[in-house]
């Protein structure tokens, strides 16, 4: 058994991220398990690029209103207590809604190569606004 200790938290990189993101990693892959998982805190109307991963990832709000979108325009309006899941490969993005923050545990496996994230593109206002408003 061992204790982690705290990590500081981070601001995400702008060129994975619309706005003001904030994490704090909680637990590395380490071997044998390959489980890569944070604590990420959105301000209101951040929001991630488009991206899927390799193995899927999981998603559990905290705190706060959060958004999550796939390219068929499906969105779900995710609240504290809710878990939502996005299958290996599917493109996706999620964030704060424009009035709230949110956070959420991102939980995912990493791969041999890292952690099977593919970054794409920004999510656009339009795109973001359509979300926000389903």
């Amino acid at each position: 058994m061992e204790l982690e200790p705290v990590s500081p938290t981070a601001k995400a990189p702008a060129a994975n991220f619309t706005g003001d993101v904030y994490v704090n990693p909680l637990h590395p892959p380490r071997e044998p398990s390959r489980l890569i998982a944070s604590l990420v805190r959105f301000t209101p109307g951040a929001r991630t690029n488009w991206h899927s991963h390799a193995l899927g990832q999981t998603l559990h709000c905290i705190d706060g209103v959060g958004l999550v979108g796939t390219r068929d325009g499906s969105v779900i309006r995710m609240r504290p207590g809710d878990t939502v899941w996005t299958p290996p490969g599917e493109e996706h993005w999620h964030g704060a809604t424009e009035g709230n923050v949110m956070c959420h545990y991102a939980l995912l496996e990493g791969t041999a190569a890292g952690d099977g994230t593919t970054w794409l593109e920004p999510v656009t206002e339009e795109q973001y606004r359509a979300a926000d408003e389903a």
